[in-house]
């Protein structure tokens, strides 16, 4: 895959805004936001306190054509409206450009509740991530609600991810039968937990095992 930058990957999200009196290019706005949390910060008022501590040298560096940083009330306004899939998407086709592939030997998946996400009656948020640990990225992730568990989420993800060549781990709640047929037909191995609650499946895993074994040492008799 040929290589990108970053800012040519966030060229391709689309533009929620009015074009008519535009002031701050899409790609400069986004590209802020990544420098901004990566540097630690959360939230619009702090992204944008980041542009101006900056200046005109990080504005015209990031692709601002005035040499100004957007104002929170803009950040915000643009966020609420911003298409979050096809910013994901092109992340991830940046990272996939940037990235040599062929050192990624898994793909892990892991859900988390986000902390604070929780607002009144409202339950906290959870997702589910696919985490790359050679490139140390999350290369997609999805939302969990109370209609879809983890387990469903997984086989969304495996729809939208590099698997073939690759290792998917995950914990004992993606041990289901149509997760691991699915990464097998997109050519990856898998390595999950078995628990308890799956006890014929521990037998079979034992008993495979134990036939291994068996095997290599009925081998190893009958060697020269």
């Amino acid at each position: 895959m040929k290589r990108l930058s970053l800012l040519e990957a966030l060229a391709d999200v689309p533009d929620p805004r009015d074009p008519r009196g535009l002031v701050h290019p899409l790609p400069a706005v986004l590209a802020l936001t990544a420098v901004a949390v990566l540097a630690g910060l959360r939230g619009p008022a702090a992204i944008a306190q980041f542009g101006r501590d900056h200046g005109p040298a990080l504005a015209h560096a990031l692709g601002f054509r005035r040499g100004k940083t957007p104002a929170q009330s803009t950040l915000s306004a643009l966020f609420r409206a911003l298409d979050v899939a096809a910013l994901e998407a092109a992340l991830r086709r940046w990272l996939l450009a940037r990235q040599d592939q062929a050192g990624w030997e898994a793909i892990a998946l892991d859900g988390k509740t986000l902390r604070g996400s929780a607002d009144g009656d409202a339950p906290a948020a959870h997702l589910l991530a696919a985490y790359a640990p050679a490139a140390a990225a999350v290369l997609a992730q999805l939302r969990v609600d109370a209609k879809t568990n983890e387990h469903k989420a997984a086989l969304q993800l495996l729809g939208i991810l590099p698997v073939a060549g690759r290792i998917v781990i995950g914990d004992a709640i993606f041990c289901q039968r149509d997760v691991c047929a699915e990464v097998i037909e997109q050519g990856g191995d898998y390595l999950f937990f078995v628990k308890d609650n799956q006890p014929g499946l521990q037998i079979d895993i034992k008993a495979g095992f134990a036939f291994a074994a068996a095997a290599r040492s009925v081998a190893a008799a009958f060697s020269p």
